[in-house]
């Protein structure tokens, strides 16, 4: 997926800057999804399906091969791995000067930007016509509007969305109901070991997720 290259970040890293570490986790199975690897697994799952696709950046392919088993959206963002994924996802950023130290909220500069590009690329109104890369985009700027917009069926059956959520605002709520944007989501990283993937599959068998 490339939807970040033309303003210089890759989706999870827009998304990860707009709305913090769930947001980037949200941007990355959906990225997943839309390439045909990642679907509903039973009881609001999601369980990776098929062989890896080909040019998987590392953040993405860490989420993927944490899928290899079936873990709920909040099992996933809270996993030894995501979390470690996360932290080195933030390095760049923060080298970039977008990343403020300790405790590596955006910086008011990182926002200005966010703010550009959403207000650039508005939530679309339909979802007909609209590329691959485009709906990544817009799940990275607009969360859960943009969830229930263009991927009403995934939304729900994985609990990425919360149905029940305000429709102003920008928010991420990935399976923990109404997560505001800029809540505590900047916590410290987990210890653990860089993982070199989760044997096994999902026993689901995907099925599409048809959105």
């Amino acid at each position: 997926m490339d939807a970040g290259t033309e303003i210089g970040w890759e989706p999870y890293e827009v998304a990860l800057l707009g709305g913090g570490p769930r947001a980037a986790v949200t941007v990355a199975v959906v990225a997943l999804h839309l390439l045909g690897a990642v679907e509903p697994g039973p009881r609001r799952t999601l369980c990776a399906t098929g062989p890896e696709p080909e040019g998987l950046g590392p953040f993405e392919g860490t989420v993927l091969d944490c899928l290899r088993e079936p873990l709920t959206a909040r099992e996933l963002v809270r996993h030894t791995d995501v979390r470690l994924a996360l932290a080195l996802a933030r390095i760049p950023l923060a080298e970039e000067g977008l990343l403020r130290y300790p405790r590596l909220g955006p910086t008011r500069r990182a926002r200005r930007r966010v703010a550009f590009w959403r207000e650039r690329y508005p939530l679309p109104a339909v979802r007909h016509g609209l590329t691959d890369d485009r709906t990544l985009l817009a799940v990275a700027l607009h969360g859960d509007a943009a969830l229930r917009m263009l991927l009403p069926r995934f939304a729900l059956r994985t609990g990425l969305a919360d149905p029940g959520a305000p429709a102003e605002g920008v928010r991420f709520s990935l399976g923990r109901g109404r997560f505001l944007r800029w809540r505590d989501e900047y916590e410290d990283s987990v210890s653990g070991d860089w993982g070199a993937g989760h044997g096994g599959g999902c026993g689901s068998g995907g099925g599409g997720g048809g959105d």
